[in-house]
C-alpha cells in the first residue's frame, strides 16, 4: 500500500546559476607583470643580437687611408687615431680622433667617414707655411692664421720662405703669441707677389712691427723698402727701376721710402737724414734733405 505525502516546498531545490569566482589577487599581478617580462626579454634579446653585430669581425676596422696629405705622412696620420684599428666601425667615436688629428699643428681641417663593413676614409687639410719667425733664437713656420706649424729643421730644407719680423708679441703675462693682424699684413705683401715669381723669388724677409708699414728686404740689397699697406708689386717694381740712379746719388741706401707716389725718401747707413727724389728714372730732382726721420 502506497502512502503519498506532501512535500514540503522549504525542501526543494532552486533553479540558480552557480557564481564564477573572480581570480585571486596574485593571479591578476601575474597577468599584468607579463607585457614588461615580454618587453624585457625582446630587449634582451635584441641587446645579445646587437653585441653579436658589432662584435662581428667583419665589421672591425681593418683599412684606414689618408687622403689630401702632403708633409703629414700616412704613417703620421695613423699615429694620430691610435686605437682606432680593430674597433668596431659601427660604435668607433670619430668626433674624438678627429680632436686628436686637429691636435697636429700642420692639420688645418680634417674629416672622416665610414666606409662599410671595415674601412676608414680620413681627409686632411693641411696648413701651408708663408715664412718663418724667430722665437727665442730659433726658427718656426708660421702659416697665415698666426699659427706656429714646427721648429725649421733639416726635414723642411726645400722650404724658401721669408723671415717674417715683428709678428711676435709678449704680453705682461709672459705667454709668447703671435699678432694674427700683422701676420695677416705680412701675408697680403706675399699674395701680392707671388704671381711675379722672379720678384716673389727675391723677397727675403718682411717686418710688420708697425702694423700700417710693410717693410721688405731683397735678396742682395741691404735697403729697407717702406711699403706702406697697398700698392706692394707697383711700389717694389717703381724701385728696381730706380735703384741704379738712387745708388748714383747714395751709395750706400739703408732706408728707402715708396709710399708717397712720385716722391721717394732715401737714407744712407748711419744717416740721420732723409733725401728726396723723383721716383722717375730721368729726369731725378737733386736729393733734397727732409731732416730726421721718426
Amino acid at each position: 500500500m502506497t502512502v503519498k505525502t506532501a512535500v514540503e516546498r522549504n525542501f526543494r531545490r532552486a533553479k540558480v546559476k552557480p557564481l564564477k569566482k573572480r581570480p585571486g589577487r596574485r593571479w591578476a599581478a601575474l597577468r599584468a607583470v607579463r607585457p614588461l617580462v615580454a618587453a624585457a626579454l625582446a630587449l634582451f634579446a635584441g641587446y645579445l643580437a646587437f653585441d653579436l653585430i658589432v662584435s662581428a669581425e667583419t665589421l672591425q676596422i681593418r683599412k684606414i687611408t689618408v687622403k689630401g696629405n702632403s708633409r703629414l705622412s700616412v704613417g703620421d696620420v695613423h699615429a694620430l687615431v691610435d686605437g682606432l684599428r680593430g674597433t668596431s666601425i659601427l660604435t668607433a667615436d670619430l668626433p674624438r680622433y678627429r680632436q686628436q688629428l686637429m691636435e697636429s699643428p700642420w692639420v688645418a681641417d680634417a674629416a672622416m667617414r665610414r666606409i662599410l663593413p671595415a674601412s676608414i676614409e680620413i681627409f686632411i687639410s693641411e696648413r701651408t707655411p708663408i715664412g718663418l719667425c724667430r722665437l727665442g733664437g730659433d726658427l718656426y713656420l708660421l702659416d697665415r692664421t698666426g699659427t706656429i706649424i714646427d721648429e725649421l729643421g733639416p726635414r723642411y730644407a726645400s722650404f724658401d720662405l721669408p723671415l717674417i719680423d715683428g709678428v711676435v708679441r709678449r704680453p705682461e703675462s709672459g705667454n709668447t703669441t703671435i699678432d694674427e693682424r700683422r701676420t695677416a699684413l705680412a701675408a697680403s705683401v706675399l699674395d701680392a707677389v707671388a704671381p711675379h715669381k722672379a720678384l716673389a723669388a727675391r723677397v727675403s724677409q718682411i717686418d710688420v712691427s708697425d702694423l700700417h708699414d710693410a717693410v721688405v728686404l731683397l735678396d742682395d740689397d741691404p735697403a729697407f723698402l717702406h711699403l706702406g699697406t697697398g700698392r706692394f708689386v707697383e711700389r717694389l717694381k717703381t724701385y728696381l727701376e730706380i735703384e741704379p740712379a738712387l745708388r748714383d746719388r747714395v751709395a750706400d741706401m739703408d732706408y728707402v721710402d715708396l709710399r708717397f707716389g712720385g716722391r721717394v725718401y732715401v737714407r744712407a747707413a748711419g744717416g740721420k737724414t732723409l733725401q728726396e727724389v723723383a721716383a722717375g728714372t730721368s729726369g731725378q730732382r737733386q736729393p733734397q734733405s727732409l731732416g730726421t726721420p721718426r
